[in-house]
Formats: structure tokens, C-alpha cells, sequence
């Protein structure tokens, strides 16, 4: 197992939760934090719980550096409407998370990376920056080079989700057109995430 495994499993057990919906995940055998003190159960804070919605949401897209969510927290709060729903659209926006959903990649780890290595094109133009904002109506591709990457196979043929209906995708063409912001009810989250409690942690 690679280190990208471990300290992604290791998000898993800290949260309790399997957080990708993965039948690899540890947590589907041991719910508990790792640690001799891990099967220790305390009642946890409002902070903790604030804390812990945080964590899950952070983590969920890659573990985004603390710096980078705050801001995404800070723009969010200036946005009129529900500050938790465009959190959620401002994450679903990133362009390593849409490389995610349209099933190019197996896991949102391997999104970032393979943004990172530019194998992604928007709009006819390679985009390598991971928290690029994908706009309505953009259209991302995966270069002609990079289509018959084991990993890009591996995603397509993956049976443990499907692509949301707010992509529209072709994997014969290995495209896809990003149609709209999603909702928080359209996130096809394998767990339960709750926005609202990210705000409230950071407007504290």
C-alpha cells in the first residue's frame, strides 16, 4: 500500500467514517480512531462537532490546505444566498473535483495528480492548476496522450459511483461539459456533510 493510501485511510479513521464510499476503506471493519486510545468514546463539544464537519468536508476533496478552504469559506460568506450551499458549489466547482465526478479518475487523489501533470484540457486549453474554477458550459477533456492511462480506465470502469446530472459526459470522447452549480441534496456524498456547521465553525 502507497502513502497516498495509508494517509488517506488514515483520514478514514480519524473521522470514523468511510468517507469515499470505498469497500477498501478500514472503516468498514473498525469504526474507531486509530491509536490505543482510539476505541475511547467521549462526548463530543459543539467545537468538536463543528470541528469534525470541517474535517470531513475538507478532506473529502483531497484534504485542501487549511489556508485555501478558509478562503473558500471567506468567498462562500461574501456570495449572497446560503453561504453553506455556495460553499458546496464553490468546491464542486474545482476542476480536480469535476475530473473526479465525470469518472476519469478513480479517486479524488488521483484527480488532483493528474490535473497536477497536465492531462486535463478546459475549453481546448491545458489546464494544470487543481482549484481552477470551472465555469457553466466549460468543457474539459483529457488530452489525446493521456486516454489510455490504466488509471483513466480504472475510473471509467468503476462501478462504486455514478457521474452526478450536473456533468454531462462522454467517456467514448473521454469529455465532459460542466452544465451547473449543484445543490447540497445533488452531491452524491457517501456521507453525510453539513455545511452549515463549517460555517458556523469558521464564523465563530
Amino acid at each position: 500500500m502507497s502513502k497516498r493510501e495509508q494517509s488517506k485511510y488514515k483520514i478514514n479513521r480519524r473521522l470514523g467514517v468511510n468517507l469515499w464510499g470505498r469497500p477498501k476503506s478500514p472503516v468498514n471493519k473498525r469504526e474507531y480512531p486509530p491509536g490505543q486510545h482510539g476505541q475511547r468514546r467521549r462526548k463530543p463539544t459543539d467545537f468538536g462537532i463543528q470541528l469534525q464537519a470541517k474535517q470531513k468536508l475538507k478532506g473529502y476533496y483531497g484534504s485542501i490546505g487549511e489556508r485555501q478552504f478558509r478562503r473558500y469559506y471567506q468567498e462562500a460568506s461574501r456570495r449572497r444566498g446560503d453561504s453553506g450551499e455556495n460553499l458546496i458549489a464553490l468546491l464542486e466547482r474545482r476542476l480536480d473535483a469535476v475530473v473526479y465526478r465525470a469518472k476519469f479518475v478513480p479517486t479524488v487523489f488521483a484527480a488532483r495528480q493528474f490535473v497536477n501533470h497536465g492531462h486535463i484540457m478546459v475549453n481546448g486549453k491545458r489546464v494544470n492548476i487543481p482549484s481552477y474554477q470551472v465555469k457553466d458550459g466549460d468543457e474539459i477533456q483529457i488530452r489525446a496522450k493521456s486516454r489510455e492511462m490504466a488509471l483513466v480506465l480504472e475510473g471509467v470502469e468503476s462501478p462504486e459511483r455514478d457521474v452526478p446530472d450536473y456533468i454531462q459526459v462522454d467517456h467514448k470522447d473521454m469529455k465532459a461539459r460542466y452544465l451547473r452549480a449543484p445543490k447540497h441534496e445533488d452531491v452524491p456524498y457517501p456521507v453525510k456533510m453539513e455545511p452549515n456547521l463549517v460555517i458556523e465553525f469558521y464564523s465563530r
